[in-house]
């Protein structure tokens, strides 16, 4: 492309995922971003007050003026967009799916950037879902979006490894670099002709639904090595949640470390197996859960040992179910 010429792109974003990406196409010379689009602001916190997207807030902390369409497959959206005169439609971690009519508005058509490697996990919570699956590589698909759910051909994948330690806040920010190391070669790529999208394989396609605040409640019948990726994979929302019987009642907590552990025979899965000092052990389906890090409710985040120093639980009793009922509405 010549120096003359820039590719007029528009982003829809609204995750911590796209935020390095905002930042490789503001600074990129090649491209001018001409408008910048997130969900509208939502009720958060306990005052229930609006709060913007993390694009959003990004944005407007740069002072970028932000979009919020309530849904961009109006008219008057659509008429935005040409008034903009956008070449490229580029989508991170937006939230709304794309009609037909939005899909075929930009020259250029409206570039999806995945956060998966495509056919694996197409849909609302790649990330996530990476996680609890025990995948030990995962990446980012940049890729043609069509009428279907994730389901466009790619121009291209990056690739990198799944630490064993690694929380979705952590995978969402490594991910999110390296969507914005792998943005601009590949827009230039789709707007000098050179780079041409393949199709998905139908073989190794999976979904990754949705998540609900009811999936973070502790099923002590399941193996220690689930519960402890749902650790991993719902932090920082919802959150792994269980009820811990203390001295000073029954106490609601969010599991936000934890560790799969070995376990005596035929224990009753959500036996407290150990709880003094450094140490909170729980009996699952099959090994044990060893508790790292909560965060009591009401509190902030703390250490194990710090928490049973003023909330010891005995060891011995079976914890009670999650009341998923009043817990999650709560």
């Amino acid at each position: 492309m010549s120096s003359s010429d820039k590719v007029r792109v528009y982003y829809l974003a609204s995750g911590r995922l796209g935020i390095p990406v905002l930042d490789a196409l503001r600074h990129d010379t090649r491209f001018e971003l001409v408008g910048v689009g997130s969900q509208p602001d939502r009720p958060g916190g306990r005052k229930q007050r609006p709060v913007p997207t993390p694009i959003a807030a990004y944005a407007q902390a740069k002072e970028l003026e932000v979009d919020k369409p309530a849904s961009v497959n109006t008219a008057e959206f659509h008429d935005h967009l040409r008034k903009l005169g956008v070449d490229l439609l580029v989508v991170a971690s937006f939230g709304q799916l794309l009609k037909a009519a939005l899909l075929d508005l930009p020259r250029l058509g409206c570039l999806n950037v995945h956060a998966s490697l495509l056919p694996r996990h197409r849909g609302a919570s790649p990330i996530n879902q990476a996680i609890l699956d025990g995948d030990h590589i995962t990446g980012i698909s940049f890729m043609k979006m069509d009428i279907g759910l994730d389901t466009g051909p790619v121009y291209q994948k990056s690739v990198c490894a799944i630490e064993p330690t690694e929380n979705a806040v952590d995978l969402e920010d490594k991910l999110g670099r390296l969507a914005a190391e792998g943005i601009g070669r590949v827009i230039v790529g789709i707007w000098d002709g050179t780079m041409a999208p393949e199709v998905q394989p139908e073989e190794g396609k999976t979904y990754a639904k949705k998540i609900r605040k009811g999936d973070g409640a502790a099923d002590w019948f399941e193996s220690a090595d689930l519960l402890a990726r749902k650790v991993r994979a719902y932090t920082p929302w919802p959150s792994v949640f269980a009820m811990l019987p203390t001295p000073k009642g029954l106490k609601r907590i969010l599991i936000t470390s934890a560790e799969p552990a070995s376990c005596p025979p035929r224990m009753v899965p959500g036996t407290v197996l150990e709880s003094e000092g450094k140490a909170l052990s729980i009996a699952c389906g099959d090994g044990a859960l060893r508790i790292l890090k909560l965060v009591p409710e009401g509190k902030n985040e703390m250490n194990i040992s710090e928490f049973l120093r003023g909330n010891p639980v005995q060891s011995g009793i079976v914890l009670p179910a999650c009341a998923f009922g009043d817990e999650l509405n709560r």
